[in-house]
């Protein structure tokens, strides 16, 4: 402990050249700035990560089924029923998706046609997002059971001008799948359905914003002439279920041939970039950080030119060289730690006034905008990992730091 306290006194005792006093605050504040901006930086992609898999949480069901090769699956109904049977299954819901070409009133589009089928409601929340009309989700809700309703994205229904009304007719093109084809009669090549406009959903996303339409899963397959098939299985869990164990059972029910995803490996490439950017600019500020560490290896240099007379009285009282470089190991040590204790209490509660308070607000338009202002969750663990990068810079800067302590010359 002698070491420590001596190492206390040289750090807060004034020095004789104000120099040395002015670069260890210089020092010390590098490091709090950097360790602030690394919890602060850290925290932002934390609330950007949760805000995606909130406004996905509307979207994606909670388990998706695919082929593993191939668009569509047949058998898709009896599939459905064998896995609404396994354990944490609440509903399963078949969904057709393919390519089409819409038409509305001369406007037309390329668009992705989605079948899905009554009572989708209990695997998506995207009826929640309709933000004009209303979405036709069982029979019972039309209010002409003699029509087929068509949902359209907000991107879909802009670009084709399409708007909910019982006037509002959507015509949808496809090629013909099956069959031979008349050259002399063209239009035989292909097949058109009519459907009316019921809705336009908005989930503020550009990927299920720019080009989606959900039309029935009946109308769907009869388009496409695909009487049993589905392109997915979208399913929606019990409350209290275990997302990885329902996954896994699927996964052992259903065989190689299927891909089973929960709703972080249906977005994968989404999460996995924001993770890369995280731990880019991580990487990024922590070289900022140890730029930092260079204040304190030319702080204690000083500091150890301006107690070499301090250090011939310890040797005179018996202090060992591995006692003076102690000294200075505990004094590179505590630089770093206060400064780096200093900057991550200050970044946390940065970060928690703006995850409470949202004191910085994003640019633009705000009445556009579904969040206003920065997201901010600060994280235990990146706390944790900024703490340990401070301690590891503060050892190695202390390290060589005592190095330089001169060796005794004894004559």
């Amino acid at each position: 402990m002698l070491p420590l306290r001596i190492a206390l006194r040289y750090l807060f005792a004034r020095k004789s050249h104000s120099a040395v006093n002015v670069i260890s605050m210089i020092s010390t504040a590098g490091v709090a700035v950097a360790a602030m901006a690394m919890v602060c930086v850290m925290s932002v992609f934390n609330g950007f990560t949760d805000l995606a898999a909130a406004r996905l949480s509307a979207v994606d069901p909670d388990v998706k089924v695919t082929p593993r090769s191939g668009k569509v699956f047949a058998g898709a109904d009896s599939i459905g029923e064998l896995v609404a049977g396994a354990t944490g299954v609440r509903s399963v819901a078949p969904v057709l998706t393919e390519k089409a070409l819409a038409v509305c009133d001369g406007a037309q589009m390329p668009v992705t046609v989605k079948g899905i089928p009554p009572g989708y409601g209990a695997v998506s929340a995207i009826g929640t997002l309709i933000i004009d009309g209303m979405m036709i989700d069982t029979p019972a809700e039309a209010p002409d059971s003699s029509r087929r309703y068509a949902t359209l994205s907000v991107g879909a229904a802009i670009s084709t001008g399409a708007r909910p009304s019982m006037e509002s007719s959507l015509v949808l093109t496809v090629p013909r799948r099956l069959g031979r084809i008349n050259p002399a009669f063209p239009l035989g090549a292909f097949v058109t359905d009519t459907l009316t406009v019921s809705g336009v959903y908005q989930t503020n996303q550009q990927e299920y914003d720019e080009d989606i339409i959900l039309v029935p899963l009946a109308s769907a397959r009869r388009l496409l002439d695909y009487p049993d098939m589905a392109s997915a299985l979208e399913i929606s869990l019990d409350p209290d279920a275990d997302a990885d164990a329902v996954t896994a059972g699927l996964e052992r029910i259903l065989g190689p041939e299927f891909i089973v995803a929960d709703r972080l490996r249906q977005q994968e490439a989404s999460f996995r970039m924001i993770r890369i950017e995280k731990w880019i600019t991580f990487l990024m500020l922590l070289f900022v950080l140890v730029m930092a560490s260079f204040n304190i290896l030319s702080t204690m240099s000083m500091l150890i030119i301006e107690k070499e007379d301090n250090l011939k009285v310890l040797r005179a009282l018996g202090a060992t060289q591995s006692m003076l470089r102690r000294i200075f190991l505990d004094e590179g040590m505590l630089i770093a730690l206060i400064g780096g204790a200093a900057g991550i209490i200050v970044g946390a509660v940065l970060c928690l006034a703006q995850q409470h308070w949202g004191l910085i607000a994003l640019g633009g338009d705000h009445d556009m905008m579904s969040v206003t202002s920065y997201p901010c969750r600060l994280s235990a663990v990146d706390v944790c990992l900024v703490s340990g990068m401070v301690v590891v810079i503060g050892l190695v800067a202390g390290f060589i730091s005592s190095r330089s302590v001169p060796v005794e010359n004894r004559q």
